[in-house]
């Protein structure tokens, strides 16, 4: 059983920065993977994707503003967050593209005055 742990989020004004990191317990090498994020009372919603080539994806609403990346020998998974919104604010989750895995605890961001 694979397991994701993310971690990193926490209290940010809006325009500040933030970084989440997600370990996974088994090897991402082949897998395109993915973060995603639920705000309260929302779907949970594809955030940015990566593919193993490096390619990455992002959602209209975060595209500049956020980065993905992956360190497959650390079988780790990144997201970069810049110039945050108050609507950025959500449970960020990690998956791989196709949600194959049981969802992790998630990392709560919260931006606010």
């Amino acid at each position: 059983q694979v397991q994701l742990v993310e971690s990193g989020g926490g209290l940010v004004e809006p325009g500040g920065s933030s970084a989440l990191s997600c370990v996974v317990s088994g090897s991402i090498f082949t897998y395109a993977m993915a973060w995603y994020r639920q705000a309260p009372g929302k779907q949970r919603e594809l955030v940015a994707s990566i593919l193993t080539d490096g390619f990455a994806y992002y959602a209209d609403s975060v595209k500049g503003r956020f980065t993905i990346s992956r360190e497959n020998a650390e079988r780790t998974v990144r997201l970069g967050m810049e110039r945050l919104k108050v609507e950025d604010t959500a449970v960020y989750y990690c998956n791989t593209n196709s949600q194959l895995w049981s969802w992790g605890q998630g990392t709560q961001v919260t931006v606010s005055s």
